[in-house]
């Protein structure tokens, strides 16, 4: 079963960038839909970014649109996560998951979570 470990987080001010990584261990996720996900503290835990297995469908919510740049290196097993100009309102954990199914934004739709990686923007 493929194991998911996030890395990247941090501490940094708004308008600031960081870039995640979320590494695939015992098994590929090559042609697989990967995601991006973030929970703040007592929300639930909302879609941020997907992409199809071949990278042709990449989907965005619309508060990080033109802010955050999804992509895969399957080489390497791992995707990422690139977040530009961010915001205060942009902190939480965030997670990667593999897709369940071609489709969906919902946390349901995918799988085999990692533990996240806390991102925190102050103003």
């Amino acid at each position: 079963q493929v194991q998911l470990v996030e890395s990247g987080g941090g501490l940094v001010q708004a308008g600031g960038s960081l870039r995640l990584s979320c590494a695939a261990s015992g098994g590929t996720f090559s042609n697989v839909r990967l995601g991006w996900f973030r929970q703040a503290p007592g929300k639930e835990r909302q879609f941020v970014a997907a992409i199809s297995g071949n990278s042709d469908v990449i989907s965005y919510t619309n508060s990080v649109k033109d802010r955050f740049t999804i992509f895969r290196d399957d080489a390497r097993n791992t995707v990422y996560l690139q977040m530009n100009s961010l915001k205060p309102e942009d902190t939480a954990l965030y997670y990667c998951g593999v897709g369940l199914r071609p489709s969906g934004f919902s946390f349901t739709d995918f799988g085999s979570w990692g533990r996240g990686t806390q991102v925190t923007v102050s103003s």
